[in-house]
């Protein structure tokens, strides 16, 4: 049934670049818990330089796993690597560079080949000594600013497909139904809408087979090429996320939250209103009129640009990664009914998320299969939208505001302690669990 899923992109293996004065250790271990906490898997060798008087090392891990035992970090950096590759882990993250040589030496790793195929792997390096980087993986490597917004730009939008989906919870699907244009999924707390491109031969012969699937199930089919089974994916995603319990959603689509921009203003995908709000946007479609511009515009037309109001269409035409990377510095807006109300999606460049919640399901079922589109679905829920706070979510705060969290998290270490670089033998030696 499903074809096979889709890939993300290979990452470039990347360094990040500081002044010596300034670790860090804190930055990645935010990043990799970010990233952990989602559901990904991940390997972390992470010594931190702050440790209490007992050497207790803040890792990953609860307090009472972290035992404080000064340890071998170039071998321990090894074995660490080894267990990623052998895992076939979603991250590696070794902050020492020199324990990171060592380990890819040892291993006789190909780090321009990211390791193990598609294995992203992260390190650290002093400014003064980035030719050592340079020794060991040429110039196919990346160079990052010490900032979690360049961690994540690095990581990259093609992630954020199965992102969504590892949130989604393994419960039964009450009702998959769909239309000529549209496909809608009921989980237990709410449903969730997804616009098909176009209509599958043989679409209704295959929803049987589709219901008897869980929502997390659903919801991977999110990494498919196949058209429905990718618009099943983003309705599932959306029968979980979409909820009107959610809190933070605010009523409206959310685009008018752009209308102050005094910049350029591209739109991609038209939407009613859309004049009123942006009069002078270049408008993208993929059947432009008079004075709009083709698809293939994107490249030229959102770089640079200063907000970009896009449609939620373009996450299941897959063009949202592409026009995320392009966009990179702007004000974007995802909106429409397709859009996933979750703040995942704000540390891959959306501050502004435009969606819809469904309010009777058994009445928009059967609109759905009767053909109605987005005008109707009014009568059956609303549009909301959910922003991303002034300052940013963690994942968009500076490296010194990061550490400042986690120093109230850890008030009790006394003065910090330079001469003991340790770690948590199971963070080191294992690959964090999905």
């Amino acid at each position: 049934m499903m074809m096979r899923p889709v890939q993300a992109p290979w990452i470039r293996p990347g360094v990040v670049v500081h002044d010596p004065a300034i670790p860090v250790d804190g930055l990645l271990e935010g990043f990799a818990q970010a990233i952990q906490e989602r559901g990904f898997a991940v390997g972390a060798l992470i010594p931190r330089e702050d440790h209490g008087d007992d050497g207790r090392d803040n890792d990953l891990d609860p307090p009472s796993e972290r035992p404080p035992i000064p340890l071998d970090t170039p071998a321990l950096a090894s074995r660490c690597l080894r267990g990623a590759m052998r895992d076939d882990a979603d991250l590696v993250v070794i902050s020492r560079f020199s324990a990171f040589e060592h380990a890819t030496r040892a291993l006789k790793a190909v780090v321009e080949g990211g390791v193990s195929p598609g294995l992203p792997i992260l390190t650290a390096i002093a400014g003064q000594d980035l030719h050592r980087w340079h020794d060991v993986i040429g110039q196919d490597g990346a160079i990052l600013a010490p900032t979690l917004d360049a961690l994540w730009h690095w990581w990259g939008p093609d992630r954020l497909y199965r992102d969504l989906a590892l949130g989604v919870t393994d419960q039964a699907v009450r009702r998959l139904v769909c239309g000529r244009r549209w496909v809608m999924v009921e989980g237990p707390h709410g449903a969730g809408l997804a616009y098909l491109p176009k209509s599958p031969a043989g679409t209704q012969a295959r929803l049987p087979a589709l219901r008897q699937l869980s929502l997390r199930q659903l919801a991977a089919f999110c990494q498919s090429w196949d058209p429905l089974e990718m618009a099943v994916g983003i309705a599932a995603i959306n029968a979980h996320y979409n909820r009107a319990d959610l809190s933070g959603i605010v009523a409206g689509d959310g685009a008018s939250g752009l209308r102050d921009e005094t910049g350029r203003v591209v739109v991609i995908g038209g939407f009613p209103g859309q004049r009123e709000l942006f009069p002078h946007a270049q408008v993208i479609d993929a059947d432009p009129q008079p004075g709009e511009y083709p698809i293939v515009a994107i490249d030229t037309l959102v770089p640079g640009a200063a907000a970009a109001v896009v449609s939620s269409s373009t996450l299941v035409n897959r063009n949202l990664p592409r026009i995320l990377r392009l966009a990179r510095g702007a004000r974007v807006a995802l909106t429409g009914p397709t859009t996933p109300l979750t703040p995942r999606l704000h540390d891959y460049g959306v501050e502004i998320l435009g969606g819809f919640v469904v309010r009777d399901p058994r009445g928009l079922a059967l609109a759905v299969e009767a053909g109605a589109g987005p005008r109707e679905f009014a009568s059956f829920g609303h549009a909301a939208h959910l922003r991303r706070q002034k300052g940013g979510s963690p994942a968009h705060q500076e490296p010194h505001a990061l550490r400042e969290i986690y120093n109230k998290k850890n008030d009790n270490r006394k003065t910090p302690r330079k001469d003991i670089e340790s770690c948590d033998r199971k963070q080191a030696l294992s690959v964090i669990s999905r």
